[in-house]
């Protein structure tokens, strides 16, 4: 006879971390359903284990919540998954050649999509023409997307097909980059790549699903439980929500998805979106917008002016966000923000503080994303508006510092300063922005404790953190960031059954370590979604 009391499952270790203390101790969580009924010892769940409970013993393997990516976009992900990488060029002509093999390979796609090309790393670091495309691909669309996610590169087909040529004026918050004469180089900045992905950038229908699900099998072999899909990219959306919806109905979404959809003046269909999206599993998070763009473009927008061009301190703010921000946040909505300079970061905070002063003061939640560069002034603001600090700390690796030094000069100590946000008592998250960089949560860990860039040397080494808040901010904040931490974040009885077993104890290994750590058990919602 099967006992009603008796536990679905037990997960053991000598390393249990709960996010509750600071260091893992030994103990085991006990699951039954979904959820975990308590963390305790084997000896007393004694009496509750059956023959149908689940023993798992991991001795000194790491038991931890799942973790909870805050900033990703799926579909840009699901693309770059399915289309050739460029990121390993070392030219521009390199990369002609690698899109030309790429394009032999899939006679039958619309465009030629090729992504995570990156300027600062070839030998001769400037931007490219699309003269080099045309030369290797004159008859077919070709549109690459850049590493930053702020910058595409087309050819001459592409541009006639978008109608872009001479005459086309540059779009609002972007710039179709020109030669001497006045024609298209084939580079477009920040809205104006929104004219080319808009078209270039969808996922095939007959590869949907196959694309998604492969997707989904990469976040639980990484231990990622939650995600948010931020569908505002530059100035489009990429919405498969009803994609996602028949994953839902069909039990086979793996990670949980909050998603963000743009901030504008259409209350009534961000209201759709709260009202229609609230399971667990499949649930609205908010609104996302742009406030500037990119450092390494000069598209950041800085509090004093570019130190290698000190003429601009990048792209005056969007004067209607002002309007977007105090009508949403009247209406209860969270807003979040994409700042990467300390001009935008300040302006965010500015535009919280007013909603504060005009709406009066409730929880919630608003939130900045990257702060790659923070002015002094502005830390405490973070705690006393109550705004949330997301960071991606893996893109100090992505960096060309001596570049990107450059650009701002002796700002460059106030570069990714989680220590310093966190010890002006902000709240703040760890994520990735995928595909801008690997899904892979042990990398932003290893890059937020160690600071070490991938040319070895420390990038503002005195903003390291500790492990233990680097995965508390990974986890337990991360479900704060999410409206969630009543259900997930840390283990402990009552919450949802979303934990992960690594396959070493990472606070028991040196800090380069940490990387190379891989995930042995994934359980979201009590099922297990990866066994290595």
């Amino acid at each position: 006879m099967q006992h009603t009391n008796q536990l679905d499952m037990i997960i053991s270790s000598n390393t249990v971390f709960t996010g509750l203390e600071n260091a893992p101790r030994p103990a085991a969580v006990a699951i039954k359903g979904n959820r975990i009924v308590g963390i305790g010892t084997e000896q007393e769940w004694e009496d509750r284990i059956g023959p149908d409970t689940k023993i798992f013993r991991y001795e000194d393997k790491l038991v931890m919540p799942g973790f909870n990516d805050m900033h990703l976009h799926v579909v840009p992900a699901c693309l770059m998954e399915d289309h050739v990488s460029l990121l390993g060029a070392r030219s521009e002509i390199e990369v002609a050649e690698m899109v030309a093999a790429f394009a032999t390979s899939r006679p039958d796609d619309e465009w030629v999509q090729g992504y995570n090309w990156y300027h600062p790393y070839w030998d001769e670091p400037k931007l490219p023409h699309r003269r080099t495309l045309d030369a290797v691909m004159p008859d077919r669309p070709v549109f690459l997307f850049h590493a930053s996610g702020h910058t595409g590169w087309v050819n001459t087909k592409a541009l006639e097909i978008l109608g872009i040529d001479r005459n086309t004026p540059d779009p609002p918050h972007g710039e179709i980059v020109r030669d001497e004469h006045g024609e298209p180089t084939g580079i477009l900045y920040e809205s104006a790549v929104s004219i080319a992905s808009k078209q270039a950038m969808k996922l095939p229908v007959d590869r949907k699903s196959q694309v998604f699900e492969t997707f989904l099998g990469h976040a639980a072999s990484f231990g990622v439980t939650s995600i948010t899909d931020i569908f505002k990219v530059t100035d489009l959306e990429f919405n498969e929500l009803p994609l996602y919806e028949e994953f839902e109905k069909e039990g086979r979404l793996t990670t949980r998805i909050h998603f963000l959809i743009g901030l504008d003046d259409n209350i009534e269909r961000a209201r759709h979106h709260r009202d229609t999206y609230t399971s667990g599993t499949l649930r609205f998070s908010g609104l996302k917008e742009f406030l500037d763009g990119v450092v390494t473009t000069h598209t950041a927008l800085l509090v004093e002016p570019y130190t290698d061009m000190p003429g601009s301190s990048g792209p005056n703010p969007h004067v209607e966000m002002r309007d977007y921000v105090l009508a949403a946040d009247k209406e209860g909505f969270r807003i979040r923000f994409h700042a990467v300079g300390d001009g935008a970061v300040r302006h965010a905070l500015d535009l919280f503080e007013e909603a504060q002063r005009v709406n009066g003061t409730r929880d919630a939640r608003h939130t900045i994303e990257h702060i790659e560069v923070v002015h002094p002034d502005d830390l405490a603001r973070f705690q006393k508006l109550d705004v949330i600090a997301s960071m991606q700390p893996d893109h100090m690796g992505l960096i060309n510092k001596s570049h990107y030094f450059s650009c701002i000069g002796e700002r460059q100590q106030y570069t990714f300063a989680v220590r310093s946000l966190l010890d002006a008592g902000a709240k703040v998250v760890l994520n990735t922005d995928y595909p801008i960089v690997t899904l892979n949560p042990m990398m932003e860990i290893y890059r937020t404790v160690t600071r070490i860039g991938n040319d070895g040397e420390l990038f503002n080494g005195k903003e390291a953190i500790t492990l233990a808040e680097a995965l508390k901010a990974y986890t337990a904040t991360a479900a704060y960031g999410v409206f969630r931490e009543d259900e997930l974040g840390t283990l402990e009885a009552g919450k949802l059954a979303d934990l992960i077993v690594l396959d070493r104890d990472l606070f028991n290994i040196p800090t380069e370590q940490l990387k190379d750590a891989k995930v042995e058990l994934t359980l979201m919602d009590g099922k297990v979604v990866y066994e290595k």
